[in-house]
C-alpha cells in the first residue's frame, strides 16, 4: 500500500514522500495517528494544498520539543520499587511508570515517547531515550532503588546489590571470643 507521509517517520521517510508500506502498518499505525494519507490522486492534491500549513505545524511542534529537550536532557528521576537481595525487581518498570514520574516533576511527556526495547527489571541506573519529536531525541537517567537512601548511594556510584563480605579469620575470632565469654558465665 502506498501512503503520503504527513510528518517524518523514523526509518520510513520525510514529510511529503510517497512510500510503500505494508497494509497492516498503514491501517493500524500510520492512518489512525494522522501520520499518513493513502496515496490517491485526491489525497495528493489535498496534501499539496495543505503542505505549507503542515510544514508550519511541524516546525512549531519541533520548536516546542526542542525547548522541552533543553530542560529534560540529562535529568535523573528516582523510582522506588521492591526487589530481592540480588537486585531483581518483583515487578518491572514500564513506560507508564516513567511517564508518571516525569510528569510529577513538571514535564509533559507521554508514555509512547519513551523508547524502551524491554521493561526495566533490575535495580540501578538506567539510561532511557525519550523521543519528543521525530527529529528531537534526548536521554534521561532512571534510578531504580528500594529506598531513597539507596537511590542516593546508587547516584554516588555505589553498588547496592553486593553482599557484605565476611573475613573468615575475623569471624572465627569473634565466635571464639563469644564462646569463651559464654563458658566463663556458666562456671561462675
Amino acid at each position: 500500500m502506498e501512503v503520503i507521509l504527513l510528518e517524518r517517520v523514523a526509518k520510513l521517510g520525510q514529510m511529503g514522500e510517497t512510500v510503500k508500506v505494508r497494509p497492516g502498518f498503514a491501517r493500524n499505525f500510520l492512518l489512525p495517528r494522522g501520520k499518513a494519507l493513502r496515496a490517491t490522486e485526491s489525497n495528493k492534491k489535498h496534501f499539496d494544498a495543505q503542505r505549507a500549513q503542515l510544514e508550519a505545524r511541524n516546525l512549531e511542534r519541533r520548536k516546542d520539543a526542542e525547548s522541552v529537550a533543553e530542560k529534560l536532557n540529562g535529568q535523573s528521576f528516582v523510582l522506588i520499587r521492591q526487589s530481592g537481595e540480588t537486585g531483581v525487581l518483583y515487578g518491572s518498570v514500564s513506560t507508564r511508570d516513567l511517564a508518571e514520574v516525569v510528569t510529577k516533576e513538571g514535564f509533559t511527556v507521554s508514555r509512547d515517547q519513551f523508547s524502551l526495547n524491554q521493561p526495566i527489571k533490575t535495580l540501578g541506573l538506567h539510561t532511557v531515550p525519550v523521543v519528543l519529536h521525530p527529529e528531537v531525541e534526548v536521554s534521561v537517567t532512571v534510578n531504580v532503588a528500594r529506598s531513597p537512601e539507596e537511590a542516593e548511594r546508587q547516584a554516588r556510584g555505589e553498588s547496592v546489590t553486593e553482599r557484605e563480605q565476611f573475613n573468615l579469620d575475623d569471624l572465627g575470632l569473634e565466635v571464639g571470643a563469644a564462646l569463651a565469654e559464654g563458658g566463663e558465665d556458666e562456671n561462675a
